[in-house]
Parts: C-alpha cells; structure tokens; sequence
C-alpha cells in the first residue's frame, strides 16, 4: 500500500468510496475492503450511510487507530454556529470520538470561507476532528484556503480521472503540499471501457481499471477512493501496486482529457482550465 506523507500525516494513497453505497450493502462492503487491507475510507453527511460506515468499520474488527476516516459537511451546516453540531452529529452517526479528516464538501458563497475554517480549526483544538480538508475547490479558492486564511487543509478531493485533466491542480497541490484525492477515478465505469486502456491493461496484464488506478497514484501527491458494490472489484482495485506504467502508457492516458466533467453542483466559482 502506497502512503502519503504530508507534513508527518500518513495517508493511505488507496482508499475506499461510499458515494451510493447504503444500508446492509455499505456495512458490507466497508467490512470487506478493510479486510482486504484497505485502511481509508471516505464518506459524507449528505451521503446518508454514515451509520452503515461505522457498522462496516466496527463489525471489521480492524482498531479503530488503524483506519483513516473522512467525512464532510454540506453547504448548509457551513456556519460558525452550525458546523460543530455538524462535526457532532457526524461522529454519533459513525459511532467514532474522532474525525480524522473532515472537509468543506461544496463550497458556499453565501458563508465566509474564514469562518467555516476559523470553526474547523477550533474542532482540531479541541480534538473532535484530527485534520481539516476541502472538496471541489479549484485552485484559487484553494489558494485562498492555504496562502490568504492559512489554514492547515491537508487534502482536496475533486473529480479527476483520465477524461478530466486537473493538471493545475495537481501542480498547486503538489508545490502546496496538499493531497488531491480523485473521486470518480473511473469516470463512472468510462475508462474500462476505453481502448486506448484496454490496450495499456493487455500489455501489462491487467484490468483497465486498475491502470486507470495506477496511473493516477503515480502522480504526486494524488490520492483516491474508487467505489464499488463489487467484491471482486473491490479486491483487484486494491491489488495495483506490483506494477508500473512507462512514460508512453501515462502519456497516452494523460492524452485522454477532453474536459469530460461527470458531477458539477457548482462552486459558484470558476473550474479549472487545465
């Protein structure tokens, strides 16, 4: 398993999604990837499956130290005043006393970003959440975060995969030291079907899937977190780390980009232009 170290933060560079993954099939699939040695998992408020994340994590039978934990709060929970209930409510849901990462899910214009980051900082304090993070936040908001606020954000997760270039990113993230974790790392399905992997996947043996995971861990300092309500899935996203792609193979997959944006809610900021 790949590590990220930022700043003497250790961060699984694999970690596990649960964006639509509810009920019995969550708790499941979070006790199975953890058992197949998968030690980040990812999820959210507005996602809904909270509680069946901390199920999956507590019938695991994985320590709880062990895991890295990330969860984010919704644009309306934003405000100072709200954001610690947020982080509470959070916590209960996933049976845990702390957070290990908690992040801006969207931003919201309407709530000074100083604010919502003076409160997250205060909940690092007092030790109700270990780190803090952003998620959909192109550069200059980024920039805003980390260089105007100060602010100690320790990841990023935006969309990124073959088909949306988030080459600016990737370079702030890495002169920054901030980790860009990639949702959607698959393009929902898209990339293994793409001949083009499909080509690079028959010369090293592989699935498209998992080149399309390596190619992504191969860059610095990018993390993500593939979801499936597959097993097998599960198991072969996880075993990407024997191998290695040329510079012809990464080329060919960077070559791919053509601004293909799969989830958009919008930022109210502008995306982008890589």
């Amino acid at each position: 398993m790949k590590v990220l170290d930022i700043h003497g933060v250790k961060v699984p560079a694999l970690g596990f999604g649960t964006w639509r993954l509810k009920g019995s099939t969550c708790r499941d699939m979070v006790r199975q990837a953890l058992a197949i040695g998968y030690r980040h998992i990812d999820t959210a408020s507005i996602y809904d499956n909270e509680e069946d994340v901390g199920r999956g994590i507590a019938d695991s039978g994985v320590p709880r130290e062990d895991i890295f934990l990330v969860t984010k709060v919704w644009r309306d929970q934003m405000t100072a005043s709200s954001i610690g209930r947020a982080a509470a409510e959070s916590r209960e849901r996933l049976g845990t006393e702390y957070i290990d990462m908690f992040l801006i899910h969207w931003p919201n214009r309407a709530v000074p970003l100083a604010e919502t980051l003076r409160a997250m900082r205060h909940l690092m304090e007092d030790g109700r959440i270990r780190h803090i993070g952003v998620s959909n936040f192109p550069v200059d908001l980024l920039r805003e975060a980390t260089e105007d606020l100060a602010a100690p954000i320790l990841a990023n997760q935006v969309e990124y995969h073959p088909y949306l270039s988030q080459k600016r990113l990737v370079a702030y993230c890495r002169r920054a030291r901030v980790i860009l974790t990639a949702y959607c790392p698959l393009a929902e399905g898209k990339a293994s079907r793409d001949p083009v992997i499909q080509r690079i996947a028959a010369k090293h043996g592989r699935s498209a899937a998992q080149v399309t995971l390596r190619w992504l861990l191969e860059q610095e300092p990018v993390a993500a977190i593939p979801m499936t309500a597959n097993p097998d899935h599960c198991r072969a996203n996880f075993e990407i780390f024997d191998f290695e792609l040329d510079a012809e193979d990464s080329t060919a997959i960077a070559s791919l980009a053509c601004n293909r944006r799969l989830i958009d809610m919008g930022t109210g900021y502008a995306w982008d232009a890589s």
